[in-house]
């Protein structure tokens, strides 16, 4: 059925971050509809949602940004570097 002598595939983990715009729910529903008579068929897809974190270039404090307002808490700044929160990406396989 798969390559590597796996027979089946039960869980697809996905990691997805907050500034992707991907709707958890749209996405598991078009998965589901994608796999009939696949071998995918059968598994189920978790999705890990990952919050926008950012570090301040100004005074170095790593913070998450609360409704996507990037602002250090701690000087106010504006200028910081996101470090989280563009993921979309398979984090893991669980394969029999």
């Amino acid at each position: 059925m798969l390559s590597r002598g796996l027979t089946s595939i039960g869980k697809v983990g996905l990691r997805i971050g907050a500034l992707t715009n991907v709707d958890p729910e749209a996405l598991r529903f078009g998965y589901e509809t994608m796999v009939v008579d696949t071998p995918l068929a059968g598994s189920t897809l978790e999705i890990e949602s990952l919050p926008v974190k950012a570090i301040c270039r100004k005074c170095g404090l790593s913070f998450e940004a609360h409704d996507f307002i990037c602002v250090c808490p701690n000087c106010e700044s504006g200028d910081n570097d996101v470090t989280q929160g563009q993921e979309l990406e398979i984090s893991y396989l669980e394969a029999e």
